[in-house]
This record gives C-alpha cells, sequence and structure tokens, in this order.
C-alpha cells in the first residue's frame, strides 16, 4: 500500500525547490487536492508559518493547496485525514523531536503503510529509514528516541557528499561516518546524492535519479548502483 518519494533533497543546484520532482509530484498526488505538510525541521530557524507559505506557493504551481500539521489543535487526526503528506527538510533531530512531542510518529507510520501518498525530502527523508542515526545534522535538541518510521528496511544518508580529491579538509569524509555507523550498528545505508530519490510502491523500492547511490552495508566494501535500481532485497 505505500505510495512514497523519498529525496536526497527539495532543491538541486540552478533550479527552484521541488522543480525536478515536479512531474513525479503530479502522479504522487493525483488524486490529492489537500497536503498536510509537517514543517518541524524548521530549515534555518524559520517559523512553521513562514516555512509553510513558501511550501504553498510551490505547491500552487501544480494546482495543490497546502495546510499545515501545526495549524491543528489535533495533529494525531489532521496526520489520520490527510489525503496526501509532505515533510520537508531541516534538521533532522528537532523534526524526530516534534514527532514524539506531539504523538505522531505511529499515526504517521500507519498513514504511510495504509497508503496515504508521502513526500519527503532531506530531513523527511530521514525519517523513513529505521533510525535517524545517519542524519548528517547537528543534535541541537534531544528527541526522545532515535527510531523513526522504518518504511523502508535500511536507514538513509541524503545530501550523500563524495571525497572531494582535490580538497585540502583532513576531516572525516561521509563515507568514513557511515563506517563508523557499522561499527556499532547492522541496519545498511543508502547514500542518496543530490537529485535522486527512492520511489516506494508498496515493497517495492527503486532508484530513480540521474546519478547512483552509494550503498554500505556492515563487513562489506561499499557498492554504487545504477539508476532504476531495485532496493527491495536490501535489508
Amino acid at each position: 500500500m505505500k505510495n512514497c518519494i523519498i529525496a536526497s533533497t527539495s532543491t538541486i543546484h540552478g533550479s527552484a525547490p521541488l522543480s525536478y520532482l515536479q512531474e513525479v509530484l503530479i502522479e504522487l498526488y493525483a488524486n490529492v487536492d489537500e497536503i498536510l505538510f509537517i514543517p518541524y525541521a524548521r530549515p534555518g530557524g524559520i517559523s512553521h508559518d513562514e516555512y509553510t507559505i513558501g511550501i504553498n506557493n510551490i505547491f500552487k504551481k501544480i494546482n495543490k493547496r497546502v495546510v499545515s500539521v501545526h495549524m491543528f489543535e489535533n495533529p494525531i487526526e489532521a496526520i489520520k485525514n490527510a489525503k496526501g503528506i509532505y515533510t520537508g527538510g531541516g534538521n533532522t533531530f528537532l523534526l524526530v523531536n516534534q514527532l514524539y512531542k506531539n504523538k505522531i510518529i505511529e499515526p504517521l507510520k500507519t498513514a504511510i503503510n495504509s497508503g496515504t501518498p508521502y513526500l519527503g525530502t532531506s530531513a523527511g527523508s530521514n525519517i523513513c529509514g529505521l533510525t535517524m542515526k545517519t542524519t548528517n545534522d547537528m543534535p541541537i535538541v534531544y528527541p526522545p528516541s532515535f527510531i523513526t518510521l522504518g518504511v523502508v528496511p535500511f536507514n538513509i544518508n541524503p545530501h550523500y557528499l563524495d571525497p572531494d580529491p582535490n580538497s585540502t579538509h583532513k576531516g572525516e569524509t561521509r563515507e568514513t561516518r557511515i563506517k563508523e555507523f557499522h561499527n556499532l550498528n547492522s541496519p545498511p545505508v543508502v547514500g542518496l546524492r543530490e537529485g535522486s530519490w527512492l520511489r516506494v510502491r508498496d515493497n517495492s523500492i527503486t532508484l530513480k535519479g540521474n546519478l547512483k547511490a552509494r550503498i554500505f552495508e556492515q563487513n562489506k566494501a561499499p557498492y554504487e548502483i545504477e539508476t532504476n535500481s531495485s532496493l527491495s532485497e536490501l535489508n
């Protein structure tokens, strides 16, 4: 029943927000007039209202109306009644903290598993994994748990960056950090590069976009998969 787009980012270089996903969003929300937006990640600390207005302006281009979960007195009922859902990017720690605080982790998971069309970008894609432990974000708040939605049977690292051979930076690479994760955790990790997304239909998971994804499994060498590859057996 799942019907999701799990995207690395909302915006790729040189394009307007969500424009690279416009055609697939028209398909995803084909039978939806109103989309429930979850603004809790608040990129740059903007207000929920500011974030929602910006997203509503984007979705007007495909004739969809956006309302935000923060506008509802009962966010649980808002999730249950939503015909389509979008969780935007920002800080994953803040997002997960607010999902738990408002008691909508389980209702959100139930809605997605029941077929409510779902778009997640950046932090909103991070929460589709088993845990948020492979986020890139700073721990600005302390959520009660790192366990997230488990829409897919692995973890996600959005905005995955390859090492720059010309860089003089000597700090950890993204690959190093994911290897550290695998010292103590077993779930696979999918490194989603900018402009890539996962198309989830029921139990089918397919890499989309123009770029490969980098796959990390515990006690294995990382490897690349081509676009249109299936990740349904990765767990």
